[in-house]
């Protein structure tokens, strides 16, 4: 009897340790995301004091054809509505009229594309089989952008780094071949961070861009000067790449829409430093554009004949009969709180889809809460040597050397690079077996619940594009985006409208592997009911 209360006994006092336990570790994260909350207002009042006077906006669009999507372009060209030049040459000018504002095209090459463009021109004055034109040549004769990172023939592919300054590409990347042989023009090349590898598309070679709805706000990386070239009209549509959100970054930090595709899917010979193609890569090329139309037909363009048919991308989806998930947020206690704004935008699609489909249900990946963590040491698995290649391959850099370079002024990186470095030197490596574990079982977590007709809602940052600068205050923001590569998910970026500081909002929208096609049709649906992309000025 005495044995039975004194076990008993025992039994309780382990229920009051671990509830008590339990209060005082939920009233730690309480504390440590208030603490967070107050930062990034500090943050936020302190660089709007130097930057909100010089903010400005790229001016109205004053042609009706820079509004149209390439698809809509492409059909007015092919039919003789308008001319190749016609359209190449407006969006030219538009890019010389944005580009003293936002800095996103670093080298053009304007009158090589003019003259394509009357040569496609005069291509079209003896053919009359529209139909066969739209299925060979699909973008024929509309004019499109790359960044600089994405080799393109006899143009500079310095990975804006000030050792390759002067390098140019003796062909063109795999990805940027198949949009030339699909009809494209290319007008210009744009702007990146160091070697891709920062949210922010600022260099030593040639400077910072800035968003063309607010020149004191990021564009994001890598991809980050065609996000706004793209958002501001300067191009019908873009060639991105993301290995960790690079395409989706900037798709919502500029308010246009990016896809990252299902992983193995589209070349990367060409694609940042890559060589060959590499089959086992978080990395993916994709389509950044104005309107969802133009995701399905370039994407296809973008992953090519031989395994364009991996996807469903011409089959009808039923909208009606989608099952939606949601999550409100990363948990990532080291990442900034979602604001209200951006949950709002987020709960408003779920809404509308629970209207649509009869339910939507809220979940929490198991892991998404270790996101960075997971991208870091799946990053160390890529076929990359960061300390390497930072230096164009003339000598291993270590932390210590470059930040004395930088204190003394003689370093050629930029603070990003050198942040990755003190990274890599200076802060311990996560346990394989645990990465694996956990990535394995976050997968395993969602595929169970989205199956081939389910599709994730989830936030695109935890708040529109803020001051240029303060990423290196809000790193772990990143684990937003980068989830997606780690778990290698097609991943689709769909602008919902401006905040109250007419900044674009926006959502992820993510499905099972070769779904891709799910996540193309939400964005159209989204498009239909919020009006998606939003003129900057």
């Amino acid at each position: 009897m005495c044995t039975s209360v004194k076990h008993k006994d025992d039994d309780m006092c382990k229920d009051v340790l671990a509830t008590s336990k339990k209060v005082s570790l939920d009233c730690l994260k309480w504390l440590l995301v208030q603490v967070h909350m107050i930062f990034d207002f500090l943050v936020d009042i302190f660089f709007g004091f130097y930057y909100d006077s010089k903010a400005q906006k790229v001016p109205l669009v004053n042609n009706d054809l820079l509004l149209l999507s390439a698809s809509e372009l492409a059909h007015k060209i092919r039919t003789k509505k308008v001319s190749s030049l016609e359209v190449v040459t407006a969006f030219i000018e538009r890019a010389k009229e944005v580009n003293g504002l936002i800095n996103a095209v670093v080298e053009d090459r304007y009158s090589e594309a003019l003259e394509e463009a009357k040569e496609v021109d005069k291509f079209l004055e003896k053919q009359q089989n529209v139909d066969e034109i739209k299925k060979d040549k699909p973008f024929l004769g509309v004019p499109f952008t790359t960044k600089e990172s994405n080799e393109a023939k006899g143009m500079l592919h310095t990975m804006a780094l000030t050792s390759r300054r002067d390098y140019r590409s003796p062909e063109d990347a795999t990805v940027v071949h198949l949009v030339k042989k699909a009809g494209g023009i290319l007008i210009a090349k744009t702007n990146i961070p160091e070697l891709n590898l920062w949210t922010e598309s600022r260099n030593n070679v040639y400077g910072q861009t800035c968003n063309p709805y607010n020149t004191t706000r990021n564009v994001g990386g890598s991809s980050g000067g065609e996000g706004a070239i793209t958002a501001a009209c300067g191009t019908a549509i873009s060639i991105g790449s993301d290995i960790g959100g690079s395409t989706r970054m900037p798709a919502f930090f500029n308010g246009v829409y990016g896809h990252k595709p299902t992983e193995g899917l589209t070349p990367l010979k060409g694609v940042g430093l890559r060589k060959v193609d590499y089959s086992n890569s978080m990395a993916e090329a994709g389509p950044i554009c104005k309107k969802a139309e133009d995701l399905a037909p370039f994407l296809k363009v973008l992953i090519g004949e031989e395994k364009v048919s991996l996807l469903k991308l011409d089959a009808p989806v039923d909208i009606k009969k989608l099952k939606i998930f949601y999550q409100e947020s990363s948990g990532d206690l080291r990442a900034s709180k979602v604001n209200s704004e951006m949950k709002t935008a987020l709960l408003k699609a779920v809404y509308h889809f629970k209207e649509v489909t009869g339910s939507a249900t809220k979940i929490k990946i198991p892991g998404s809460e270790y996101s960075y963590r997971l991208w870091r040491f799946w990053m160390s698995q890529e076929n990359l040597d960061f300390k390497l290649s930072i230096t164009n391959g003339k000598y291993r850099a270590r932390a210590v050397s470059e930040v004395s370079k930088l204190l003394t002024g003689k370093s050629e990186l930029t603070f990003g690079a050198i942040m990755k470095l003190i990274d890599e030197d200076f802060f311990p490596k996560d346990n394989p077996e645990w990465a694996k574990g956990v990535t394995s079982n976050m997968k395993k977590y969602l595929l169970d619940k989205l199956g081939d007709d389910g599709v994730l809602l989830y936030p695109s940052s935890p708040s529109p594009a803020s001051y240029h600068y303060t990423a290196f205050l809000r790193p772990f923001n990143f684990g937003y985006w980068c989830l997606f590569n780690v778990l290698r998910l097609p991943t689709c970026q769909v602008p919902l409208g401006l905040d109250k500081s007419g900044l674009p909002l926006g959502l992820q929208v993510v499905a099972a592997p070769y779904n891709d096609h799910l996540c193309l049709a939400v964005a159209q649906e989204l498009e239909k009911a919020f009006g998606g992309w939003v003129q900057p000025a």
